[in-house]
């Protein structure tokens, strides 16, 4: 007999469902026409999924020939934007999507690297 998840899905089926939702469709997303342009959305769509069970002595109350036994799993899909296919009178262009969280910190970090490195000199000048 089959397994069956708590909401009465088969882990099989939901695994079915993930494998599914990577799918080509959802790396590029619908085309956007307008005026003679086109806009392609493109994203970077990945998954992972583990499993395992196991037996194992049950608990002492349960008599001698009882066995203790589990089984569990997971899985899971991260989506991120890329950027875009512009295409216009036949000509293709990338245009990157910008993580604006990304930049800000890796203003800040020159920033810091700036300061330490402005004092370390402001330091030895005055020693000498």
């Amino acid at each position: 007999m089959p397994r069956t998840l708590v909401n009465g899905t088969s882990p099989l089926d939901t695994v079915r469902e993930v494998v599914q939702g990577t799918a080509a469709d959802r790396v590029f997303g619908a085309p956007i026409m307008q005026d003679g342009l086109t806009v392609l959305p493109v994203a970077r769509v990945s998954g992972g999924g583990g499993g395992g069970g196991g037996t194992g002595p049950a608990a002492e109350d349960a008599g001698d020939d009882a066995v203790a036994s589990g089984f569990g799993g997971g899985v899971g899909v991260a989506a991120k934007p890329l950027g875009v296919f512009v295409i216009k009178n036949g000509d293709v262009r990338w245009r990157p999507a910008v993580d604006v969280n990304k930049v800000i910190i890796g203003g800040q970090i020159v920033v810091v690297a700036a300061l330490l490195t402005v004092r370390a000199i402001i330091k030895a000048r005055s020693r000498g």
